[in-house]
């Protein structure tokens, strides 16, 4: 099932996705734990299949999704956890960068953003002032779908709600000031996530999947899932080892080589580029860069 988060007037309302329309997801279950995205990944399978089923039956008038207001599928996670270099070509091209390491780490490296970082579909990315080197990171997300705690990496998968796309936006400059990297990673529109949330269910093997990245339609990253060093299985093990997780956490597991500042010369985004990550099955997330306000 494809799951969306839509602006509604005033209000944030979860649809289900059906080829390019969008049935109200509350309706169509005639149920309340179906007004969030995350109230649908709570519920049991027999539950969910019963609403893509009405979602479907309902799905000739439904809205087309160009023309809603995408928020991210999940607006307000209680926690986005974010994977630094989980590819090995990434860890070889960042060989020359400045306080990168020269070999693959030996666990995970985890960093935060914040809900304030997420965008949806569409929406503009703001450029910080202090920062000229606005890079690109396309990844494939994992969002939680049952409390985890000191999972086992043969069970984590039956952890995972569903996948989406998600872009770990980065102001090189500021990220490398110091060997913490939050700053630079988790600024505010720093978090393009979406389009969609396809549920677990309907990805046959996530270790599979194609993730790309194009700058105002060039590519620039190209790569599949099953490179990673540590693949979703195990970052869930090692997380939820010392941290729980909860329904709608997101897991950025990581991005492939191709970034802008390995490349010879960099490559550094700019107010009015436009830039997708494009995650097989699941869609296109596509955004533009402005210059954020003065004040």
């Amino acid at each position: 099932m494809r799951l969306v988060t839509y602006v509604d007037g005033d209000a944030l309302r979860a649809g289900v996705e059906i080829d390019g329309k969008v049935v109200d997801a509350e309706k169509a279950a005639g149920a309340a734990w179906a007004g969030t995205v995350v109230g649908i990944l709570k519920v049991d399978q027999a539950a969910r299949d019963g609403l893509e089923s009405a979602a479907a039956a309902m799905a000739a008038d439904g809205a087309p999704i160009e023309a809603l207001t995408l928020a991210p599928p999940v607006p307000e996670p209680q926690k986005i956890i974010c994977i630094g270099l989980n590819y090995h070509a990434h860890v070889e091209e960042a060989k020359g960068i400045d306080k990168a390491p020269n070999e693959a780490p030996p666990v995970p490296i985890l960093f935060p953003k914040f809900t304030t970082s997420l965008v949806g579909q569409d929406a503009e990315v703001l450029i910080p002032a202090a920062t000229e080197k606005m890079d690109y990171e396309a990844e494939l997300a994992v969002i939680i779908g049952r409390t985890a705690t000191r999972v086992s990496i043969d069970d984590a998968l039956d952890y995972v709600g569903g996948y989406s796309a998600f872009n770990d936006i980065s102001a090189r400059d500021i990220q490398l000031q110091t060997p913490q990297w939050t700053a630079g990673k988790a600024a505010d529109t720093f978090g393009p996530f979406g389009p969609v949330l396809v549920t677990a269910d309907a990805i046959a093997d996530p270790q599979q999947l194609r993730v790309q990245c194009r700058l105002n339609g060039e590519t620039m990253q190209d790569a599949t899932t099953d490179l990673m060093i540590f693949p979703i299985a195990r970052l869930i093990e090692f997380i939820s080892s010392v941290i729980t997780l909860v329904p709608g956490d997101v897991i950025a597991t990581g991005t492939p080589a191709g970034i802008g500042i390995a490349r010879n010369p960099p490559v550094f985004m700019k107010a009015g580029d436009v830039i997708e990550v494009e995650v097989s099955e699941i869609g296109v997330l596509r955004n533009t860069l402005v210059n954020a306000p003065k004040s």
